[in-house]
Parts: C-alpha cells; structure tokens; sequence
C-alpha cells in the first residue's frame, strides 16, 4: 500500500483541521495509507510520524489550529536537513507527501520536490499573502474574528468620540487590513502596498473631525509603524485623544468559518488526485471560484493583482477627499 505524509507548517490557521481531514479521507478511497507528520518539517527531522485514519480525524473540521503542531524548523534550511528529511521519508515508505501552509512552507517543499519527492501544497495562511489564489486557507475566518473586534471597538467610540487605531496582522500583504477596513467600516487604510505618511493620515482625520465626524478607525497592517509613536503624533498635531489596539494572535485562532471549512476540504481532495495522477511540484489555489494547481516555481513569478484592491482603496480615498495636507 502507498503511504501519504502530511505536514503543518509556519504559523497556523484555521481550516487547517479540515484540510487534514480531507487528505485522510480522499486517500483512504484510494487505498493509500496516511502518516501524520506533527511539528512540522522538524517533526519530520525527528521522524514524529504516526498513521492517521478516517477515525484520528473524525470530528476535527471545526478545530482551529492544527493537530499535527506546527513549528518553524533552521536544520531544514541547510541542505543536509533537507537530505535528512528525504531518508526519514524514505524510511517510513511514504510515497506522496502534502504540505500546508505559507511561503516558507512552499519554498521547503519546492526544495523536497527537487529531491526526488512527490509533494502537492496547500496554501494554509491568515495574511492571504500569495498572489496565484484567490483566498488561502485561514483568511475568511480571521477577517471575521477582525470584523468581530472592530464592531465592539466601534461601539465604544460612538460613545466617547475616540479615535482608534486598530493594528491587524498581515506581515507584508494589506488583504486583512483592506477587508476588514471594507467590511467594518474603517474610515482610514493603511497598507505595504500603499502606505499613509503621518501627515496623510493626520489630514484625513481631520477633515472628518470637521465635517463633524469625530469617531474614526484607522486600520493598519502590523510592522509598517511603530502604533505609539504614531498614536503620540496625531495626538499632538490634532489635539485629539487617541485609542490604540493591536489585535494580535486572537486573529489567528478561534473555529474556523463555513467558507475556510469547505475550501480546505475541497484543497485537501484536489492535492491527493494530483498525486495519485503522477503530478508533483505543484500548490493548489483558487481562482474565480474554480480549483487550480501551478507550479512551485511560478508561484512568486505572477503579479499580484490587485486591480480590485486598489480600487476599492481609491472609492475610500475618493470619499475622504477635501483633505488638506498639514501645514
């Protein structure tokens, strides 16, 4: 019988279970054993493999998290890491082998794919980082856990006037901090790929003080500023007092939602028929609502496009236009 490893790794995100769940169960119909590989690709350095069946798996979709464990791993940087994990593989058997997660994750598969392994990955991520799919693994469900935050922050500012700076996660990808911003009803975006100087921000939110808004949100992508010197400068070139927020690590846990559950079962599916088809090397995505698989290789080759993005932020920019840079 041919045996499939499956790996989490990088950061975590919900629907991961799910997408576990549904490499289990496609692969038993296809008479192809399991092995669950836990803590990532140091969890396979260090041979932390177990056989996973329909039973292991049965109830775990609306977990968040990962039961396989995740971890970042620095010995399988080095080649003789990679060579390592390709003799572990080899000694348990394992044939196919699926891997979830992010941009890291991808590059250390490409890598065992380039060895000789038969790899298909899946992209598990809350920032929604990669430019070939639509959505990955996880961002539905922390755009949601965001939505929840900003609506009780929201609330609380009605009721005081307060401006609040609210920081999402996203590393270098402003999808969180665009949708929730969409979705919330944040009044100002910041983002890698278009980021406010203070000046800007500080004259948005004046303009809205003066046409009698005096509640704002400013939604930013975390690592862009520091959030107190920011909070320090408006304070004192507007006169205002100003609430800060950093969301953190709540964004990435929690139940994930309908959307996450079924694309990553849907994912998990399409990554064992293109094993058993003789396909490796490829990620599995989403495009306009349709399955896709593209090389390993192109996958930071495509151009981000974010026609649609952009111009959603320009309908805000639009809105918040009238504003006046600061003298």
């Amino acid at each position: 019988m041919n045996k499939l490893g499956i790996l989490t790794s990088g950061g975590d995100a919900p629907g991961m279970n799910a997408a576990i769940r549904a490499v289990v169960i496609a692969a038993q119909q296809k008479n192809i054993e399991t092995m669950g590989i836990k803590g990532g690709y140091q969890g396979l350095i260090d041979r932390n493999i177990d056989r996973l069946t329909p039973f292991n798996v049965e109830g775990i979709a609306d977990k968040g998290g990962t039961i396989l464990k995740t971890s970042r791993c620095l010995e399988f940087m080095k080649e003789e890491g990679r060579k390592k994990a390709v003799r572990v593989l080899k000694e348990f058997g394992i044939t196919f082998l699926v891997v979830i997660g992010g941009d890291g994750s991808f590059k250390g598969a490409e890598k065992l794919h380039h060895l000789g392994i038969n790899v298909i990955s899946i992209p598990g991520t809350i920032d929604n980082d990669f430019a070939y799919t639509d959505y990955s693994i996880g961002f539905d469900t922390a755009l949601n856990t965001i939505l929840d935050s900003i609506s009780k922050i929201k609330d609380t500012d009605l009721s005081h006037d307060k401006t609040t700076i609210i920081e999402v996660m996203g590393r270098y990808c402003g999808d969180l901090a665009t949708y929730s911003a969409l979705a919330g009803e944040g009044e100002i975006i910041s983002i890698p790929e278009r980021k406010l100087d203070f000046n800007t921000i500080c004259s948005q939110i004046n303009s809205k003080i003066a046409s009698g808004k005096h509640d704002n949100l400013i939604i930013i992508t975390e690592k862009m500023y520091d959030i107190r010197e920011l909070k320090k400068y408006i304070e004192e070139r507007l006169k205002i007092s100003v609430r800060t927020s950093v969301l953190g690590f709540i964004q990435r846990g929690g139940s994930p939602s309908a959307f996450d559950r079924i694309l990553a079962s849907k994912m998990g599916v399409k990554a064992v028929e293109l094993l058993t088809e003789g396909h490796s090397g490829l990620a599995v995505g989403i495009k306009e609502n349709k399955l896709i698989s593209i090389e390993f290789g192109n996958v930071n080759n495509i151009l981000s496009d974010n026609y649609e993005k952009f111009r959603l932020l320009d309908t805000f920019s639009t809105f918040n236009k009238g504003d006046q840079v600061l003298s």
